[in-house]
């Protein structure tokens, strides 16, 4: 579908407020008839720039729907929150999205902080979120699909793959400091160590940390001959820039990243992080039409020729697309039918194929390992033939997955 500037604009309001049904729908559809679900985005605040990028693209898929008849015949209705970068705001809009609007689907959150704090307010309200961002899993909620990748997805292929492939023996772990960077430094301790390897540190800084200059010398006196990094947000930016500063080569001893994206990139100038790779489903430099068709379509969406897609936003986009199979499966749209209806649907993602796993809830998709150049975009190097199943609670080994959903009260073979 090429669709342009033009159109999109006449279809879809693009920041905030609610997503108008297109003039020329509204003879399509009853009046009153549309079906509201919910976008919870930071439009204000530190991580709004990243999470209005989120909310265009659940904007645009829904437009897509639109355009296409909607679900079940009926239009879509995307009404648009402020997280304001503030768990607490998260948690006071998600209760006005469940409560006062009625909704029973929000997509939204992208901090394992917002998600935390709108949980319980789903399982309380009974209501279902889609949760795009890849996370550093640990959770199993029957409220929540997520679809962006769980640790196994990030690390089961990149380990193996920077120890064989590379010949990296000595594993220097930098992160920011909370759970993410935390839980994902323990999956990689074990599959260093299986990987006949060790990691010579394991070290953190605050998030939002600006000043790198120790840490960077401690890399350089530790004899790695690789980084593992966790580092997240802005302090991204500002390590890479020390560490190239300092004279260290992402030839002799490259940076290997598991959040660092297109979106870093651009932001710290690819000249900093050439030669270094990063871990993820999904990377913008996907050489396949159906990429293309969405980078093209996202542009003329946000009315920008230039603007960037990235591994979070792809997911954003084709969950509600899932969404909308899983509605019409059940053709119901309570929180139960979603549930139940979106289980072991796939989708032909930009990315690939995707599918929702029947006892977890997770997506399962496809790692992929990036290597990222002077333009600014990255050459992939190693990838899947397929998609993989998601493991959220890998760090204790595959056959805990559903013995864990189990201990949270859950009975994976019925979610």
């Amino acid at each position: 579908m090429n669709m342009k500037r033009r159109q999109f604009l006449s279809t879809a309001a693009l920041a905030t407020g609610t997503l108008a049904m297109p003039g020329y729908l509204r003879s399509a559809f009853a009046e009153g008839d549309a079906i509201k679900v919910g976008a919870l985005y930071s439009q204000t605040g530190g991580l709004s720039v990243v999470e209005k990028m989120l909310a265009s693209a659940v904007q645009m898929a829904a437009a897509e729907i639109n355009a296409a008849g909607g679900v079940m015949g009926r239009p879509i209705e995307v009404v648009t929150e402020d997280g304001a970068s503030d768990p607490k705001t998260y948690a006071e809009k998600a209760q006005k999205l469940v409560i006062k609007d009625r909704v029973s689907t929000v997509f939204g959150c992208h901090t394992s902080a917002s998600r935390k704090a709108v949980l319980p307010i789903f399982e309380r309200r009974n209501a279902m979120l889609f949760y795009q961002t890849h996370y550093e899993g640990f959770e199993c909620s029957p409220n929540v699909v997520y679809s962006g990748a769980v640790p196994n997805q990030q690390l089961g292929n990149y380990i193996p793959w920077i120890i064989e492939k590379l010949g990296k023996k000595k594993f220097f772990i930098v992160g920011s400091n909370y759970v993410y960077p935390r839980e994902m430094a323990k999956v990689s301790k074990g599959l260093i160590e299986a990987g006949g390897a060790e990691w010579v540190a394991d070290e953190y800084l605050e998030l939002g940390h600006s000043e790198w200059a120790v840490m960077v010398n401690k890399i350089k006196e530790s004899g790695a001959d690789v980084v593992l990094s966790n580092v997240v947000g802005d302090s991204i930016i500002s390590f890479y820039r020390e560490f190239i500063n300092q004279g260290l080569s992402h030839e002799e001893i490259p940076i290997c990243a598991t959040v660092t994206s297109e979106i870093e990139i651009a932001a710290m100038g690819p000249e900093y992080a050439a030669g270094s790779y990063t871990s993820f489903p999904y990377f913008m430099s996907l050489d396949t039409e159906a990429n293309k068709s969405f980078i093209e379509r996202y542009r003329a969406f946000v009315g920008d020729p230039a603007a960037t897609t990235y591994h979070s936003l792809e997911a954003a986009y084709f969950q509600v697309f899932l969404w909308k199979q899983a509605v019409e499966a059940a053709q119901d749209t309570t929180a139960e039918a979603i549930r139940e209806g979106v289980r072991g649907q796939t989708y032909a993602a930009p990315g690939g194929d995707v599918k929702v796993d029947e006892d977890n809830l997770h997506c399962w998709l496809t790692p992929r390992i990036g290597q990222w150049t002077a333009d600014g975009q990255s050459q992939i190097v190693d990838e899947y033939p397929e998609p993989i199943k998601p493991l959220p609670y890998a760090a204790y080994g595959e056959a805990a997955d559903n013995l864990f959903c189990t201990a949270q009260g859950l009975d994976s073979s019925k979610l």
